[in-house]
């Protein structure tokens, strides 16, 4: 069982990433996540999909395979940390600092937004009975945005650094199945919604950009990393 679900978020994630394929990358970057959104969604009724959340659920219970660590907690933050400390690290990135902080802010409020807001329309009960606020999986969310967000910075550096990135936040969609804190549908569909959402946000913010013109003097930022009652943060601060 655990090389299954291992395998579902794998395939999902990292082979089918438009990233490694010459043609057609727009149509994939855009297809797999809407797939993964719509498998959740159809996860809401009565049929296989749903069935699949119970026996898996089910076998782990059976099993004793359930997991006490908090580590997802952190790991979901991992990919945007790499991001951060390559540009700190003269890497060239695609965008410069400030946009790339930008960048990673509306995603994470787009992406964020949603996956609140339809925690609180569908009200979907957690495995372990915890609350009503499972679907979708606000962490899987998270590590995914984190996850295209390197992606979108350091794809033409090299396919290992996205697929590093990707690893990790398939490591905390799977955490959260077994930590019994969400079913297998939720966090498909929370990756979906992070990795779709910064698609978006990178597609759009070029124009969004442009409403504000060019800047005709040099950025310094300074990027501090924070650490508080076992919250990690990130500290930004900017002189234009």
């Amino acid at each position: 069982m655990k090389v299954q679900i291992f395998f579902l978020f794998i395939i999902i994630t990292m082979l089918f990433q438009p990233s490694l394929y010459g043609q057609n990358k727009r149509i994939i970057g855009i297809a797999v996540p809407s797939a993964m959104i719509t498998y959740g969604l159809i996860s809401l009724g009565n049929n296989a999909i749903r069935e699949m959340d119970f026996q898996i659920r089910h076998s782990l219970e059976q099993n004793n395979a359930f997991w006490e660590t908090r580590v997802d907690d952190y790991v979901q933050f991992v990919p945007a940390f790499t991001a951060y400390t390559m540009i700190l690290c003269y890497v060239e990135s695609t965008h410069q600092l400030l946009d790339m902080t930008i960048i990673y802010g509306l995603s994470n409020l787009f992406a964020g937004s949603i996956v609140y807001g339809t925690k609180i329309i569908t009200g979907r009960e957690r495995p372990n009975h915890s609350d009503h606020l499972s679907f979708p999986s606000g962490h899987t969310e998270t590590a995914f945005v984190a996850a295209e967000f390197l992606h979108q910075e350091y794809r033409n550096k090299s396919v290992w650094i996205s697929i590093g990135g990707y690893s990790a936040a398939t490591f905390v969609g799977i955490a959260r199945v077994y930590k019994n804190r969400h079913w297998v549908s939720d966090v498909v569909a929370g990756a979906g919604i992070g990795i779709l959402s910064t698609k978006v946000v990178c597609r759009v913010y070029p124009h969004f950009r442009k409403l504000f013109g060019e800047r005709d003097r040099p950025l310094h930022a300074i990027i501090i990393p924070g650490y508080n009652q076992g919250n990690l943060s990130l500290y930004l601060s900017c002189t234009f």
